[in-house]
């Protein structure tokens, strides 16, 4: 069985900082790409960052890009993702997210889309204060 578990989220001032966690098990962590999103109230789940099996690529929504930085450790079958300078639109709830169904896939921009996931952690929440 699959799951993903975030940690990290919290309450931050604009300007601050917050890391998040993910931490996978049932599935060849080392072989998947892995990603980050993001859902606000009334909004559309949405793109934040994605990482290739190895850690050696990365994509980033153009929102987020300079500020965020997601890396992995393949060791400890957990993604990051650092968030700097922090500003009241990024609140949301994040969402880890892992594709199964390929191994060792070349990251391209199809993984900015949710669809190309096979499995969604429970979400952790992320309020900046103005």
């Amino acid at each position: 069985q699959v799951q993903l578990v975030e940690s990290g989220g919290g309450l931050v001032q604009a300007g601050g900082s917050l890391r998040l966690s993910c931490a996978a098990s049932g599935l060849t962590f080392s072989r998947n790409v892995m990603g980050w999103f993001r859902q606000a109230p009334g909004k559309e789940r949405e793109f934040v960052a994605a990482i290739s099996w190895g850690g050696g690529n990365t994509l980033y929504d153009d929102s987020v890009k300079g500020r965020f930085t997601i890396s992995r450790d393949n060791a400890k079958n957990t993604v990051y993702l650092q968030m700097n300078s922090l500003k009241p639109e990024d609140t949301a709830v994040y969402y880890c997210a892992a594709e199964a169904r390929s191994s060792r896939a070349v990251l391209t921009t199809k993984y900015g889309v949710a669809d190309q996931y096979d499995y969604w952690g429970q979400g952790t929440q992320v309020t900046v204060s103005s």
